[in-house]
């Protein structure tokens, strides 16, 4: 670690006391739940225990848990001076950095609701973001100060340094000063646990981006079931990969304070400087979904790793192919599933004993289920669509557990969000049946695990059978030659649609099939034949260099159909 001093008003006092204020009429049995909690807790117990290194930059930085409380506490106080009132958003743009982390716990603090918007998008997109969800503040990246040049409310622009000098270490000094030394007894704690905490915005790729409002309370049991569901602990050193703009990072921001573990962030996701910290910075978890893990897995830097590394993993399944790879690199795969209408993860395959004494074929394919609810969540069922007409409070029916029949997963409980922002017809529509109905399509299987078959509007329906292009891309990417794989649905003259495959070689594949890609697509084709059924084999394959992917890495079939619409 290198040497590094923070600033002045980031040194907590000698007396730090770590409560707020509990407003009057609280119940004594009654501690509202927030995910604040957390790193007031950690700073209490663990204050000299490394909380947060940014490594990678001009002007790295590391902050104990004392000093990081200190400058939450900073930004609380900055941002109410600022004129921050409950319930008023603060937006944040910016990569995975301290400014962004330390928005988790302040803006909270502040009794305000964090917006975090990603860095990827348009200016347009971003404007209509800031106007729909009303942000009275925006806290941006240098690098993405451009994206604000439309605001109509303060920008407050960091250069992430972490030193003086900087306009966001301005504004924290700002804050300790208005402060006046009250410290966290200043500041109040939220009476109402069921208050908003964040403001995430879908990716909207069939239209505008839906707001999707969580918690305090979500947030905070949420974070519970992922430190526990991924064994985190005090010895854990988590890995950002995962943008904290996505769902707010899974709520692996407030996950890592509730273990006490440490965290690292990258500013760009390098394979490079991931390996770098997985081989020499004690990393224990990192969040990826398939596509960058498979870039990491083919990368030269790859090694076996020197201690264990547990992989959280979602948007889509690992296949055996990932799973081998991982595994011979040291490292776990936890398979999770959920959508930012859930806070990101909200159920897991909880693997059995006996799975481990079975072929990697195998396992894979019991990996590759979505399974059962986290520990905080409520449930999580596959019934029949209700259909048009029938009335929102219609009784929903769960499909048999043969592992055959199709339904919708939907869920209800903690860890479902509160509503769309603004937009109550989205909302009912998304609430029918009184669970919260998610638009994938599944069955469930006699031992009760879920398992995706597709999104609704990823199915392939071909001769009147429905093929699931996950099934598909599960078998296709058992190819020796393939590493990524994505299939869409293409129109047929006789059978309505059929499956096409886009494909990418493995570099030593490559310059075998150079020039040849109509006799890999035959090769293919066979495999295929030999593991599914005809209606879901391929009758397209195109070799390309790469898939259209979003900004956490899952592929992009809006942007495959678009390219299948013009063949």
């Amino acid at each position: 670690m290198q040497s590094f001093t923070p600033t002045p008003e980031s040194i907590p006092p000698a007396n730090v006391k770590y409560t707020l204020q509990l407003p009057e009429g609280v119940p004594v049995h009654v501690q509202p739940l927030n995910p604040l909690a957390f790193v007031l807790r950690a700073a209490q117990i663990y204050p000299k225990k490394l909380a947060l290194s940014h490594p990678d930059v001009p002007y790295p930085v590391y902050y104990n848990y004392d000093v990081w409380t200190q400058r939450i506490q900073n930004l609380a106080y900055a941002l109410i001076e600022a004129g921050i009132r409950p319930g008023d958003r603060v937006a944040l743009i910016a990569p995975n950095s301290p400014v962004i982390a330390e928005a988790h716990h302040g803006v909270l603090a502040a009794r305000a609701v964090i917006c975090p918007i990603n860095t990827r998008l348009t200016v347009p997109e971003v404007d209509y973001i800031l106007e729909h969800s009303g942000a009275k503040f925006i806290i941006v990246d240098h690098e993405y100060a451009k994206l604000t040049q439309n605001a109509k409310v303060p920008v407050l622009v960091s250069n992430d340094t972490g030193r003086v000098g900087c306009p966001y270490e301005a504004f924290l000094s700002s804050g300790r000063r208005f402060s006046q030394e009250k410290g966290w007894a200043g500041l109040q704690w939220e009476s109402n646990e069921d208050s908003a905490a964040a403001l995430c915005y879908t990716s909207g790729t069939t239209g505008r981006p839906k707001g999707v409002i969580t918690t305090l309370r979500g947030s905070y049991l949420a974070a519970i079931a992922n430190a526990y569901e991924t064994r985190m602990d005090l010895n854990s050193v988590y890995l950002w990969i995962l943008p904290m703009f996505h769902a707010c990072g899974w709520t692996y921001p407030w996950a890592i304070t509730v273990a006490f573990a440490g965290q690292i962030t990258l500013r760009t996701v390098s394979n490079n400087l991931i390996w770098n910290h997985l081989l020499n910075s004690g990393v224990t978890h990192y969040c990826a979904a398939p596509t960058v893990q498979i870039g990491l897995m083919s990368s030269p830097e790859a090694r076996v790793v020197p201690r264990k590394v547990t992989t959280i993993i979602a948007g889509s399944a690992p296949t055996a192919q990932l799973l081998g790879d991982l595994e011979k690199k040291g490292i776990k795969a936890v398979h999770v599933y959920g959508l930012t209408e859930t806070y990101g993860p909200s159920t897991t395959c909880y693997v059995q004993p006996t799975w481990a004494k079975l072929p990697l074929d195998e396992r894979a394919r019991l990996l590759a289920r979505q399974g059962f609810s986290f520990l905080t969540a409520g449930s999580a069922r596959v019934v029949y669509p209700p259909k048009d007409g029938e009335p929102d409070n219609v009784e929903l029916v769960d499909v048999p557990k043969d592992g055959k029949t199709v339904g919708e997963i939907v869920m209800r409980g903690n860890i479902a969000m509160k509503e769309y922002f603004k937009d109550p017809e989205a909302t009912r529509k998304a609430f029918r049946g009184g669970h919260f109905n998610t638009g994938d399509l599944a069955v469930m299987h006699p031992d009760g695990y879920i398992a995706i078959q597709d999104r609704s509007k990823d199915i392939i329906i071909s001769g009147g059978e429905n093929a699931s292009s996950v099934a598909i891309e599960q078998e296709l990417a058992s190819h020796p030659d393939i590493l990524e794989v994505s299939v869409v649905a293409r129109p047929h003259p006789k059978w309505g649609e059929r499956p096409m495959a886009f494909v990418i070689l493995k570099t030593q594949a490559a310059p075998r099939w150079k020039g040849r890609h109509d006799a890999f697509a035959a090769e293919l084709k066979k495999h295929a034949r030999s593991r599914l059924p005809g209606f879901a084999c391929p009758e397209w394959v195109s070799v390309v260099d790469e898939l259209p992917k979003t900004s956490t890495g899952k592929i992009q079939k809006v942007a495959l159909r678009k390219i299948v619409a013009k063949l």
